[in-house]
């Protein structure tokens, strides 16, 4: 499978545009506008994803797990053509797909349901795994979590297996905002690399500097890209 080639003609500076479509309380404003530019380098430049076939076997998997923000994460699917921009006011209404956490079930190109802390990355250990063993090592598995999220055992632990796994298909972005109650000594990639990954840290607003992130080698490892993002995002 090849990267998705339909130009739906929205462009990066169209997002908080469409942003602003979406109305109404719970909107989680800062969760959803920190991991914009992340989303945008991943649907734009990397993820072999395609609007016209999104559940196609070959695809590359993208799994949400900081679904209680989802705001940008709609605008971006939007902005590729997975559903029409006209589904956007109807954020969070009752008859409406686009619920305050995302739902597999409502939405095309939605890996999973989410917004509990501490989901994402077990289940994107779990959909490595199985691709691998489908022989389907091509197939990437991304997955975005927020450093708070750390404060979770469960993500310790998947980790922690998917480093002594060698799952070099596997890939996970932090979005850091100094949200996390603990913290590392020598910051969140060091946690990463203890556990044998791969591991970089960059601006979370710098487009090329994600994308050098995003597309860096790591033979053998999963990897991780920490996306540091001003906390008043």
């Amino acid at each position: 499978m090849t990267q998705a080639t339909t130009d739906t003609g929205y462009r990066h500076q169209d997002l908080g545009r469409l942003i602003a479509l979406m109305t109404g309380a719970e909107k989680h404003g800062p969760a959803a506008t920190s991991t914009l530019d992340v989303l945008w380098v991943l649907y734009d430049r990397v993820l072999r994803v395609d609007p016209r076939a999104p559940e196609d076997p070959g695809r590359d998997r993208f799994l949400l797990s900081k679904g209680h923000g989802p705001m940008a994460y709609y605008a971006v699917l939007a902005a590729k053509g997975f559903f029409p921009v006209d589904w956007l006011p109807g954020f969070g209404s009752y008859d409406s797909p686009l619920g305050h956490h995302p739902d597999r079930t409502l939405i095309p190109g939605v890996e999973i349901g989410s917004g509990s802390l501490g989901h994402g990355l077990p289940l994107a250990v779990g959909s490595a795994l199985g691709l691998r063993a489908r022989g389907e090592d091509g197939a990437a598995v991304w997955t975005l979590i927020g450093d708070a999220e750390l404060d979770e055992g469960s993500n310790h632990e998947a980790l922690a297996y998917a480093g002594s796994a060698g799952l070099e298909n596997l890939h996970t972005v932090v979005i850091d905002n100094d949200s996390a109650t603990h913290g590392w000594r020598g910051g969140i990639a060091s946690r990463f690399e203890a556990a044998g990954w791969s591991a970089v840290t960059v601006d979370g607003r710098d487009h090329a500097a994600l994308h050098a992130a995003f597309t860096a080698p790591h033979p053998g490892r999963p990897h991780a890209v920490v996306a540091r993002v001003e906390k008043k995002f």
